[in-house]
């Protein structure tokens, strides 16, 4: 039988604690009791760990022994903030593809009402990330930046391989470019950074802030594809090279 997962908000070696909504789950609804084994995902590893104290608002683990677990992709999402609740749904199916880190960003074409309120969400979209990973069985939760705009999200310092997904781009594929940068690599997955435009796709001036400061050029075929489904397209076109 498949043991339930949770995830730690404190931990050190030898423990790990629950608090607030998941541990009141554990304790007034499963009524967990000392003894009890569960799977505790505690700093990036999953532990095989069994209840060792129960209060109403906190629950916590003795752990036993780490388990193997796959780490997350080296993966950023650059997201130009759209609807809420695609933009939820998005984040959902990221997390459970295995991205790194989402990272969402106002573009020229966000609507205004949705970056004023984007601040306001960044909780809400970190609690969905949450509660994915747990429901997925990672051994991590991708980490959701705070909105900023495009302008500071493109011009900052990286490492990563930086791609922006545009819709005139037709000769250069996103998998040729991970081909390319595993082949560069000798097949070590490299570290990407992925940037999706807003409904209307990116304005002209930050098609060239994107030229302007290294990011490549990429597209994912032919067909006009919502940015949540381009999201989810090209996490399964990078997922593709490591499974």
């Amino acid at each position: 039988m498949t043991r339930r997962r949770w995830i730690a908000e404190h931990w050190d070696e030898a423990t790990a604690t629950l608090v607030g909504p998941q541990a009141e789950h554990l304790a007034r609804v499963l009524r967990a009791q000392p003894g009890m084994q569960a799977d505790v995902v505690a700093g990036g590893h999953v532990y095989h760990a069994e209840v060792a104290a129960v209060a109403a608002n906190e629950v916590r683990f003795n752990l036993i022994r780490e388990l193997d677990a796959d780490p997350a992709l080296p993966i950023t999402l650059v997201v130009s903030i759209f609807k809420f609740d695609h933009m939820e749904w998005g984040i959902e199916k990221a997390t459970e593809l295995g991205v790194g880190a989402i990272a969402p960003v106002i573009a020229r074409r966000t609507e205004k009402h949705l970056a004023q309120a984007a601040e306001k969400r960044v909780e809400r979209w970190r609690r969905i990330a949450h509660e994915s990973a747990k429901q997925s069985r990672r051994s991590d939760v991708p980490f959701i930046h705070d909105p900023v705009a495009l302008s500071d999200r493109v011009r900052a310092d990286s490492e990563a391989m930086r791609i922006v997904l545009a819709e005139q781009e037709r000769s250069t594929t996103l998998r040729a470019l991970v081909q390319e940068a595993m082949d560069a690599g000798e097949n070590q997955m490299p570290v990407l950074e992925l940037a999706f435009g807003p409904e209307g796709g990116w304005a002209p001036e930050e098609e060239a802030l994107f030229d302007a400061n290294g990011w490549r050029a990429a597209s994912l075929g032919p067909r006009i594809l919502r940015a949540e489904t381009a999201a989810v397209a090209a996490l399964a076109v990078v997922a593709s090279f490591l499974e």
